[in-house]
């Protein structure tokens, strides 16, 4: 990301319309879900909170770690902040979302490396394999939980 662009510019370029315009919800699950790679779907997904991670974690950490060591850290920092929030809500430890997170991160950087892409397919493909990612790595955060 561009450090100049506002946030109103970012979620534009990313919704393709403005900061809470008509609209914006329906493009972001459409541009996501459809994305033809798992990283393409986190440039799409949750514009503002994507905006303020790529500003204030990412982005100053690219500047002095390779990128895929960016990329996971930068993942941890999101669910650690999701699973704080949530600690907060509930009054209680929950450690749900980061290793869900984690998991996430290393199929955006493994997918990524092995150049994954599934452009080929149409868009109500693309959507249930990325929705499956998703899906299939909850299930596994949440075995590796029971594990331990």
């Amino acid at each position: 990301m561009k450090n100049n662009l506002s946030l109103s510019q970012y979620v534009k370029r990313r919704n393709g319309v403005p900061l809470g315009g008509a609209g914006s919800l329906s493009n972001m699950l459409y541009r996501s879900l459809g994305a033809s790679t798992f990283n393409q779907f986190w440039q799409y997904w949750n514009p503002i909170w994507g905006y303020y991670l790529s500003r204030y974690i990412f982005s100053p950490l690219n500047t002095r770690l390779p990128t895929t060591v960016a990329v996971m850290l930068t993942f941890i920092t999101s669910g650690l902040l999701h699973d704080f929030a949530a600690s907060l809500i509930k009054m209680k430890l929950i450690f749900v979302t980061t290793p869900w997170f984690v998991l996430m991160g290393f199929t955006v950087v493994m997918s990524e490396r092995l150049n994954i892409s599934y452009s080929h397919f149409s868009w109500f493909y693309r959507a249930v394999i990325n929705v499956f990612i998703i899906v299939i790595n909850l299930f596994l955060a949440l075995f590796l939980k029971a594990l331990l």
